[in-house]
């Protein structure tokens, strides 16, 4: 069976989503899938009154983002690829610009509960632009309730998904800066982002399908199941998925307790796979080949062991709110920046 991507478009209001959605569609001959905003009742009050109706407003598009999220895009993925013209995740870059205290706790609770059951995409296609091209490009398509839409606020929401990309590491993310692009009128410049975004999807590779999880499963963990295009962070939520679907306890200590217990386990294989290098070194009179041999008869134990060590510090990591890959490329970009012959000479003189 086929892979089929998921790619999303995004960026701030007016920088040419839905267009470039459209155009991808037809390009890579995918289902097109376009945010439904017109139909929320509060979106002309609320650029009239922002403060006034902004929770009214986040509230609907958080449950109409999920609704037509959840329900499509599982759907479709069966049988062909799919572009949107929004992620979902970004409903909390708008809820932070536009909601505090108590309302943005109360939008937080709902859109967690919500988020664990949308599919992640295999690529995001961010659009970039500066505010005043974004302003021209506003006022150019004229829509009543943008009319009167501040520039302060377009910069605000601007700088926030610059801020918001930034750190997104739930899906490989092409930033493309369109100031100087006209994809609609420049065939060169539409042939210029379809190469890129095709360069994007090339560059993934596809990996073996996950155990079969039963079909009450989270849409987002029986998406992970069928091969692809996988981040750490995926495997994360197949871990919440699992968990649900199976009942596992979700104590922090119990499952510390079998971490370290795994630990032991892939020790426990170590060893045995050293004591058995001695036993054929003695034969063959060179160790090394020897380990070589051992370790290849204890390969499938050791790679069941550190399977499950790798389970537990993914689920340690659900229950304690990180985000393991951006923890991970965090430290190791620490790690190389880090002088460890400086700190092994420290340790000695400590010593």
């Amino acid at each position: 069976m086929s892979y089929n991507e998921y790619i999303a478009i995004e960026g701030a209001i007016g920088v040419g989503k839905t267009t470039l959605a459209r155009m991808l569609s037809e390009e890579l001959k995918a289902s097109l899938l376009l945010e439904v905003f017109e139909e929320n009742p509060f979106l002309s009050d609320f650029y009239a009154d922002r403060a006034r109706y902004a929770f009214q407003t986040q509230i609907f598009f958080l449950i109409s983002r999920y609704h037509q999220q959840s329900r499509v895009i599982p759907q479709t993925l069966t049988r062909e690829r799919l572009v949107s013209d929004y992620l979902f995740d970004k409903d909390r870059l708008f809820a932070h610009l536009n909601l505090a205290n108590d309302e943005l706790a109360m939008y937080e609770r709902v859109h967690k509960i919500l988020g664990e059951q949308i599919p992640t995409p295999d690529l995001v296609v961010f659009l970039r632009a500066s505010t005043d091209v974004l302003m021209d490009r506003i006022a150019m398509r004229d829509r009543p309730y943008e009319r009167n839409m501040a520039r302060d606020y377009i910069d605000s929401l601007r700088r926030a998904y610059n801020e918001f990309f930034s750190s997104y590491a739930s899906a490989p993310v092409l930033t493309i800066d369109t100031n100087d692009l006209d994809f609609v009128r420049s065939d060169e410049d539409r042939a210029y982002v379809m190469g890129l975004v095709r360069a994007a999807l090339e560059k993934g590779s596809i990996q073996q399908a996950l155990p079969e999880l039963k079909e009450q499963a989270p849409p987002t963990g029986i998406r992970i199941l069928k091969g692809g295009r996988r981040r750490l962070g995926d495997f994360q939520r197949f871990h919440r998925a699992l968990d649900q679907e199976k009942g596992f306890g979700s104590d922090l200590g119990m499952n510390f307790a079998g971490l370290t217990e795994e630990v032991g386990e892939v020790g426990r294989e170590v060893k045995l796979a050293l004591i058995e290098a001695e036993r054929l070194a003695e034969k063959t009179g060179n160790y090394q080949e020897a380990l070589d041999r051992a370790i290849d008869g204890r390969r499938d134990l050791l790679s069941e062991e550190m399977a499950d060590v790798l389970a537990y510090l993914l689920k340690l990591a659900n229950y304690t709110g990180i985000d393991l890959e951006a923890a991970y490329v965090r430290k190791m970009g620490l790690n190389w920046q880090r002088d460890f012959d400086a700190r092994l000479h420290d340790l000695q003189e400590e010593a």
